[in-house]
């Protein structure tokens, strides 16, 4: 099997170039190769590669600046999935698409299901939506999942940017009034890879074709995210600035976060058997190749 993925030099892109390898020949587009700002250059890309499999972790995920760039957003997020959509359907393949928790307005107080309405509330998540429609509305076998607080060890993330902070500044003021569950993205894509695998395995490809929710368990919020970034660190590092708890409105930003967006994985469990652990176990797992390894 000959796998198109795009976005290899992102996060999860980085990662699912590891894990899909097993599944068949992966076929990495980067920028230069696949430009999803060009409708054309996805066109020519798929009928040069002539893929079996096209994986789509690739967005525009600049959340603020979306809001200045919203045609930038839009076209690498909701217009280049149903272009990719669309080549899939015409060659007769899957598409595997992901998306994120930032569909919703976060103003359910528990996790979010895929039955639930999507109500984005800035241009990001309105442009992600916009992709999840237009590679529903194309009709090809697809997979969109969608995941949450992505985090890892290399590119620009969260956990990236508190451990430099830590030891940069005496006090880390963080948002404690958001809330839900940090991702590691390699566990993203092993749990991806999983899934495609049974997917494709199975004789109701399209019947299990859908929406499927994916992130590691339980729910935090960006301050205990920190804390517990905090806490590893301390058992290697010196001394690591004080954190402190602050309100959203304390931290205005141009896109409004949604105030809860913890994600109900049960649906992927049920129909493929692949559900991530708790956020902690990820962290800890994580973080664990940053340690000392003993010499006994």
């Amino acid at each position: 099997m000959r796998i198109l993925l795009t976005g290899v030099n992102g996060q999860v892109g980085w990662e699912l170039q590891r894990t899909l390898a097993p599944l068949g020949e992966v076929v990495a587009a980067g920028r230069s190769l696949l430009d999803l700002a060009d409708t054309a250059s996805i066109r020519r890309t798929v009928a040069a590669i002539a893929p079996d499999l096209i994986v789509n972790p690739a967005a525009y995920t600049a959340v603020d600046k979306a809001e200045s760039e919203p045609g930038l957003a839009y076209a690498v997020n909701a217009d280049a999935p149903g272009e990719l959509a669309q080549a899939a359907a015409a060659r007769g393949i899957p598409l595997v698409h992901f998306s994120t928790d930032y569909v919703f307005d976060g103003r359910k107080p528990v996790a979010y299901t895929e039955a639930d309405a999507p109500n984005p509330l800035g241009v990001y998540g309105a442009s992600k939506l916009a992709g999840e429609q237009a590679v529903q509305r194309s009709g090809t076998p697809h997979l969109i999942l969608r995941t949450s607080w992505v985090y890892g060890l290399r590119g620009r993330n969260f956990l990236l940017t508190m451990q430099r902070l830590a030891h940069e500044r005496d006090v880390l003021t963080v948002v404690d009034d958001q809330f839900g569950a940090p991702t590691w993205s390699r566990l993203i894509a092993e749990a991806c890879a999983l899934t495609i695998a049974r997917w494709l395995d199975r004789p109701d490809r399209a019947a299990t074709s859908g929406i499927y929710h994916l992130s590691c368990g339980g729910r935090t919020s960006w301050h205990g995210f920190t804390a517990a970034i905090l806490a590893q660190l301390a058992a290697t590092d010196g001394k690591l600035a004080r954190l402190t708890a602050i309100p959203g409105c304390g931290y205005p930003t141009p896109a409004v976060r949604p105030a809860n967006s913890q994600l109900d994985c049960g649906k992927l469990a049920a129909t493929f058997g692949v559900r991530l652990p708790a956020w902690e176990s990820a962290l800890a797992l994580c973080l664990e190749r940053n340690l000392p390894q003993s010499t006994t």
